[in-house]
């Protein structure tokens, strides 16, 4: 095992004496997972989908070596689908108000910790305490600590109250394995997560692993990077003429756990997946060639809930294949174990389907519809936050007050098809989607 010190070790602000061993027993290598989940980022900020904004080498070519998924979507909001991906639930069944993960929920952290797994988060945590004493007090101190989640080590964002979670970027406050740390002055949050990612999958390179990482890119505020042009005068100065250096140094990042797992000869070894938690900010508009593509982050158009989703694993997974299978939040949990050969305890009542078959070229058990109950805010706000539930399939997307479109023929939903229009293909496609909200909650 490596004795190389973690980031904050080497910058003298974590004593070695805090070093966390593994909780786990030696096993045969192999059978790894490091799940990364990029903050706002639609489909269309990638080369890889056709994007034509950003330069973003490491995940096209991530992508050259594994498969893409063109129909993968998530909730419209990045909290309601970390706590979806985390527990492989709908929203309905456990999110109770914003930035919560209920205590007693079992995460697939806890279940890659009890299958015997070394286990690791890094990034953007927000499932405890979220809002201030004066704002929903009757949250205050509620969720879910980081530390009861799963995971042995963690080194996170946002892990506490909302008035002490300081800058993501930087000078970062960061909370890590139970103790909050302040800069130094020149770090730069992603590249203190990153570092510890792969310190952590060094240290644990001869025994298996998973390691999530819900990254603070590319999220606002939109900050100059330390690839950006003026890193050394304006760090810290907000515009959103940065946003492409974020897209770009998201990637960087990306490139940087590839090129460890390289090092460490365990790319082979390692399912390596990368998704997005919804679309892209609203205040940002991207091109696919000569086409204008608006941000629509929030929004239940597809331009809030269509992500990227690339896996890659060379030697299990064949390269360069491009599927349209439809994938939501709730199927990693599943898909992660299966992929380890573990059981899913019988009392959680999980909503995913595993796509592991997919990615090993068989047809498996595909979708036929993705489900959405959305309620951005809980009990409150229903007018500037209204929930909204709807089901889609590759094509057709239906709504629980009868809205129905045809999403390829009208992707910002403009002009609802009324019932008994469009033909035999919406007439069953509606009965088919109907019957989805009628058997859902």
């Amino acid at each position: 095992m490596s004795t190389r010190r973690s980031f904050l070790q080497q910058a003298g602000i974590l004593s070695a004496a805090t070093t966390l061993t593994p909780s786990c027993s030696h096993q045969t290598r192999g059978k790894n997972v490091i799940l990364i989940m990029a903050d706002d980022l639609g489909l269309e900020c990638l080369g890889c989908y056709g994007g034509t904004s950003y330069k973003t080498p490491n995940l096209d070519a991530l992508a050259q070596s594994g498969v893409r998924f063109n129909h993968a979507y998530a909730q419209p909001l990045c909290t309601p689908t970390r706590v979806q991906i985390m527990t492989g639930q709908y929203n309905y069944r456990n999110w109770q108000a914003f930035g919560i993960l209920p205590p007693g929920e079992t995460t697939f952290g806890h279940i890659m910790q009890n299958a015997g797994y070394a286990t690791c988060i890094v990034g953007k945590w927000q499932l405890y305490s979220y809002n201030p004493p004066n704002y929903e007090p009757e949250w205050r101190g509620k969720g879910m600590l980081p530390e009861n989640a799963g995971f042995d080590e963690y080194i996170l964002h946002h892990a506490g109250h909302t008035e002490i979670r300081g800058s993501r970027y930087q000078n970062p406050k960061v909370l890590e394995n139970g103790t909050y740390h302040e800069g130094p002055e020149d770090a730069y949050g992603p590249d203190l997560y990153c570092d510890y990612l792969c310190d952590f999958a060094e240290r644990h390179q001869e025994e298996p692993f998973f390691i999530y990482y819900p990254m603070a890119l590319t999220h606002a505020p939109f900050e100059p990077t330390p690839h950006s042009d003026d890193w050394d005068t304006n760090r810290g100065t907000r515009n959103n003429k940065y946003f492409g250096d974020m897209v770009e140094y998201m990637d960087h990042i990306v490139g940087r756990i590839m090129q460890k797992l390289d090092d460490l000869q365990l790319r082979d070894d390692t399912l390596l997946i990368f998704y997005g938690d919804n679309g892209t900010p609203w205040q940002m508009t991207s091109m696919m060639g000569d086409v204008e593509v608006p941000g629509g982050k929030g929004k239940t158009t597809d331009a809030g809930t269509h992500v990227p989703l690339i896996a890659s694993m060379p030697g299990t997974i064949e390269a360069g294949r491009v599927l349209d299978d439809l994938i939501d939040s709730t199927d990693f949990l599943p898909t992660i174990t299966d992929f380890c050969g573990m059981e899913i305890p019988g009392h959680l009542p999980v909503d995913g389907r595993s796509f592991l078959p997919q990615l090993q070229g068989e047809r498996g058990n595909p979708r036929d519809w993705v489900y959405f109950p959305y309620n951005p805010r809980p009990g409150i706000n229903k007018e500037t936050n209204p929930p909204d539930r709807w089901a889609q399939d590759h094509r057709w997307k239906l709504y629980e007050d009868g809205r129905f479109f045809d999403i390829p023929a009208d992707i910002y939903e403009q002009r609802a098809i009324p019932v008994g229009q469009g033909g035999p293909d919406a007439d069953s496609a509606r009965k088919k989607l109907q019957h989805v909200l009628d058997t859902l909650i």
